[in-house]
């Protein structure tokens, strides 16, 4: 069940959104549960005060009070994986939505054509991240970390250090067999030293991996067009 909010200070444009959501989902045989806002302060508050939990949240930008660049500020800490789509007439805002990591960015001139296809995409997304988990056990304890969190994964000595949203955790274990172990796409050796969750990638740049998190890894030069091309297929395939 993949929990959406709609929020649009127009009644007419949060319905046409909401019908969009609803026929794109079922059509795909995915679930969903929709909460509709013509506020974003009720949206803010529900999210920051109530604990409300979203995986998807369709946004216009421009709203009385609180807009929506300065809602997406407010409740990153509150759902850190979110995926926000915007859906506005204002196209002299993408490069601002594209720093706060937006997902997608629909313009309204579009939004028959493109709305659908960018929830479908979001929704896959948020069903492939979910659910996984890495266990590491020792004889004093077990720790559960979600795939979705983990950033990247490095050799340290005899051990691997996993980086996650909740820091770093060590299993005496080498890469190939925390690689082994994950039995997943989404994650691919960037150099000998390095696994990377293409999930958590931004982008290539000047041969560095750079992460949501901001740190920038190196690609190894061996790697570089193995890791593009998997990046590409791994994309290809899940949206």
């Amino acid at each position: 069940m993949i929990r959406i909010a709609i929020c649009d200070d127009e009644q007419k444009a949060v319905a046409l959104h909401e019908k969009i959501v609803r026929s794109s989902l079922q059509a795909c045989g995915i679930g969903y549960e929709i909460t509709t806002y013509l506020e974003s302060r009720n949206l803010l508050c529900d999210i920051t005060e109530d604990g409300f939990f979203y995986d998807l949240i369709l946004l216009d930008i421009e709203m009385p009070g609180i807009d929506g660049m300065e809602l997406v500020r407010q409740i990153k800490a509150f759902l850190p994986n979110g995926k926000v789509i915007y859906v506005t007439s204002h196209t002299e805002y993408a490069i601002d939505a594209f720093e706060l990591s937006i997902f997608r960015y629909v313009p309204k001139s579009s939004l028959e054509n493109k709305l659908a296809h960018a929830v479908e995409d979001a929704a896959r997304l948020i069903e492939l991240e979910s659910g996984r988990e890495y266990v590491i056990r020792t004889a004093n304890r077990m720790e559960k970390i979600p795939y979705k969190d983990i950033f990247y994964i490095r050799r340290d000595g005899k051990n691997a250090s996993i980086v996650s949203g909740a820091g770093t955790s060590k299993v005496r274990k080498s890469l190939q067999q925390v690689f082994d172990e994950l039995d997943s796409p989404e994650f691919i050796f960037i150099d000998r030293g390095y696994i990377v969750n293409i999930i958590q990638m931004m982008k290539v740049s000047n041969g560095m991996a750079v992460l949501k998190n901001g740190e920038q890894l190196p690609i190894s030069r061996s790697h570089l067009q193995e890791v593009k091309r998997q990046i590409n297929e791994f994309w290809g395939a899940h949206i």
